[in-house]
């Protein structure tokens, strides 16, 4: 194992030394296209050996509907691919540039990364992702997914290796990483600094724990998506209700899914209970603190301190009445994961406050917290919202 990873160290970094213009990197990107419509069939089949496999584990249902691909999806991945081809080229890009007093001239460049090390769970659409962001920013990657979705990662690692190797470039920008033992994951952690550069990890809170406690190499990763919905006072509910259900309801399983939901006390029980009914109506359990549950039906679960903290990552919600937006940044704050917060409001004071004050990766105003997923914000495809700084351990001086 130690000469095999070792040997994929050494590949990436030599990949990764090679300068590819704009022109070949898109037209590389654009065959991989082409490729993953052609085994598009090979794709599904490959994916149903890892569904197979998944169900006889009795794997839980959300890391199965992750981990399930269709044509639908396929098609979601190739559009993906073609959002980062239309990408500004990232390499090379005059950041700012100025002049000092003696007449030295300075520019800040923007260069690639070097090597980059993604260790992720479930998601086949990682590995594509991932790997056409890598290449594009002129980044070689080291690719370890999880063993439930090995066979999907494999065909589309290799769908992309095999479009390098049509254009006559280094197949080495990408490498997936085919062994299964558990100690793959620790020897990339602590023994391979002298080839990669970061770490990025994408999955559960488990994984990214143990990445970040144990990686003698800097990480950007993030951890649950605990996101909140505040709506304020005197707003119109139809609006409300309505990016609260797609908020919550519109993939439950995702980290940008609202799982809390505040509600200002001013405003009116009937409001208050018509986006509880249509939750209710959409088969969405509610956890709910006692405010609520008094004006609210009696299908309402009466929540707990867990319950703030929660990302239940299914047709479940808690809610809670708060005094105002203060009250509110002050809950998001002390129980949310920096991830994606909303706030819906006709209040430019509150908004304001809102966006100044809450320490999350994603902010949003009168729309949903499920804009915090794949390509929707612009900037091509996902690997994840990152919600924290640049990370290093200190595993290596324990």
């Amino acid at each position: 194992m130690k000469n095999y990873l070792n040997r994929i160290g050494i590949n990436a970094v030599k990949a990764g030394l090679k300068i590819i213009n704009k022109e070949k990197k898109n037209k590389i990107l654009k065959d991989y296209v082409s490729l993953l419509t052609k085994y598009n069939d090979k794709i599904l089949k490959e994916n149903l050996k890892d569904l197979k496999i998944a169900r006889q584990k009795k794997l839980d249902i959300n890391l199965i509907n992750r981990l399930e691909l269709n044509d639908k999806k396929i098609e979601g991945i190739r559009k993906s691919v073609l959002e980062i081809i239309k990408l500004k080229d990232p390499v090379n890009r005059v950041v700012s540039k100025w002049s000092r007093p003696n007449k030295l001239k300075v520019k800040k460049v923007t260069i690639p990364i070097g090597v980059i090390g993604v260790i992720y769970e479930s998601r086949p659409n990682v590995t594509s992702d991932v790997s056409s962001l890598c290449f594009k920013s002129g980044n070689s990657v080291i690719l370890k997914g999880g063993s439930e979705a090995f066979n999907s990662n494999k065909i589309i690692s290799n769908l992309f290796r095999k479009a390098l190797k049509k254009n006559k470039v280094d197949v080495n920008f990408v490498q997936f990483i085919e062994k299964k033992n558990r100690k793959v994951v620790d020897f990339l952690l602590s023994k391979m600094e002298s080839y990669i550069d970061v770490i990025i990890p994408r999955g559960g809170k488990n994984l990214v724990k143990k990445v970040k406690k144990y990686s003698n190499i800097p990480t950007i990763g993030h951890l649950e998506g605990l996101c909140h919905t505040f709506v304020d006072e005197n707003v119109n509910h139809k609006m409300a209700s309505k990016i609260i259900l797609n908020a919550k309801l519109r993939n439950p399983g995702i980290c940008g899914a609202t799982e809390t939901l505040l509600v200002h006390r001013k405003l009116s029980s009937e409001k208050i209970n018509l986006i509880i009914n249509d939750l209710l109506k959409n088969n969405c359990e509610i956890y709910a603190d006692d405010t609520i549950r008094k004006i609210s039906p009696k299908k309402i679960h009466k929540a707990t301190l867990k319950d703030w903290s929660t990302e239940y990552l299914s047709l479940k919600i808690s809610v809670k009445k708060v005094n105002n937006v203060e009250d509110a940044v002050e809950h998001i704050n002390k129980y949310g994961t920096s991830h994606t917060e909303a706030i819906i409001s006709n209040n430019k004071k509150n908004t304001k406050y809102f966006f100044e004050n809450v320490k999350s990766s994603i902010l949003i105003h009168n729309s949903s917290t499920q804009f915090a997923d794949g390509a929707e914000l612009g900037f091509g495809g996902e690997v994840g919202i990152s919600t924290c700084l640049l990370y290093t351990s200190d595993a290596a001086d324990e």
